[in-house]
């Protein structure tokens, strides 16, 4: 694979003889190993899959470019044969991993650890990443499309989450990227709030956040709804901010963009709405594989947009005893432009 072949080109680059993988997430990617437990190891000649005996079928049906290993023992032990057979000492493996691993490679060898090598490579998706998200997009979409009838009065935020979750399941999801958020009235003012029993009240505003899933590839959105009610004036002035600053955050996306400028744009428009303390949180981020990866689009960033990067742009207000408004869109950078893959209306439904 492609992949694989570029990392071997990597390992040459940063002069070591291997290096080790453990995140299941990065042996996906370069191997298409699916399963739990398996570790990646690959030198500028060779790249080798090992695990055990539960895992041999499923290997040999989806590991690509690599030699199969199936051990008996500890997967570390084979490890370490393959490195002394290949006279290997100076061995990096991944920064965000257990010092466990470096406690095991040190006895005998050189350890180096690197930070987002292969993260840095599933920044820009290819062709078959991008179906797989759009595929993910639409099931998460159609979805929520089937659940709206009954977000209502006297619904609970619990069967909404749980028909929402059914729902997604059926359109073929085999997961669910996160726990979905379902959090209304005082609730929505929790960026993360976790489901309750509590019953939809009118002039709630009400924010759900969700996602879909396509061979293992994640999609991620949010929208508010309001109930109809008292004084929800406020509630809809809100609710048009973060629309306003979605918008201009997206428009700012282009190829060469800093990250934290697309921060920004979104930062000062809800700032001159007289609600920039009530935004706390980063505009957006990366995901594919994983539901949070590069780039991060915060002031704090120091991406650089680039063509074939997917992520979010998800302002949000979040006002403590009045409710909170976060709308949430995915999109990619193409040679054509930005192009935003979700499709769902931002436009303020009062229910």
């Amino acid at each position: 694979m492609e992949r694989i072949e570029s990392l071997k080109r990597e390992i040459t680059k940063r002069r070591i003889g291997a290096f080790l993988i453990t995140n299941l997430k990065n042996i996906r990617y370069l191997a298409g190993f699916s399963g739990s437990s398996g570790a990646l190891l690959i030198t500028s000649r060779e790249a080798f899959f090992i695990t055990d005996f539960r895992y041999r079928e499923q290997s040999e049906r989806e590991v690509k470019g690599c030699q199969i290993v199936i051990t008996r023992h500890s997967p570390f032990r084979t490890i370490r044969e393959i490195l002394k057979k290949n006279r290997i000492k100076r061995v990096g493996f991944e920064y965000n991993e257990s010092f466990a691993i470096y406690d095991i490679l040190r006895r005998d060898f050189r350890p180096f650890a690197l930070k987002n090598v292969v993260e840095d490579f599933r920044k820009i998706k290819d062709a078959e990443e991008l179906r797989n998200i759009r595929k993910a997009v639409k099931r998460a979409e159609d979805a929520f499309l089937n659940v709206k009838p009954y977000i209502k009065v006297n619904t609970t935020e619990r069967a909404v989450a749980l028909r929402l979750e059914e729902e997604l399941k059926k359109s073929g999801c085999k997961r669910l990227p996160f726990d979905i958020i379902v959090a209304s009235g005082p609730n929505a003012a929790m960026p993360h709030a976790t489901v309750t029993e509590r019953k939809l009240q009118p002039g709630d505003l009400v924010v759900i956040d969700w996602g879909g899933e396509s061979d293992g590839y994640f999609s991620d959105m949010t929208r508010t709804l309001l109930l109809n009610g008292a004084n929800i004036g406020k509630k809809k002035e809100i609710y048009h901010a973060v629309v306003r600053a979605n918008r201009a955050a997206i428009n700012a996306v282009k190829e060469g963009v800093k990250a934290k400028d697309v921060d920004r744009v979104a930062r000062q428009i809800i700032k001159e709405s007289g609600y920039g303390e009530y935004f706390g949180h980063a505009t957006g981020h990366g995901l594919g594989l994983d539901i949070h990866e590069a780039p991060r689009i915060s002031f704090m960033s120091r991406d650089v947009l680039k063509k074939g990067m997917v992520f979010t742009i998800e302002p949000g207000i979040y006002v403590p005893g009045l409710g909170g408004v976060r709308i949430e869109d995915m999109v990619t950078i193409k040679d054509s432009g930005t192009q935003r893959l979700t499709s769902l209306s931002r436009r303020l439904e009062i229910i």
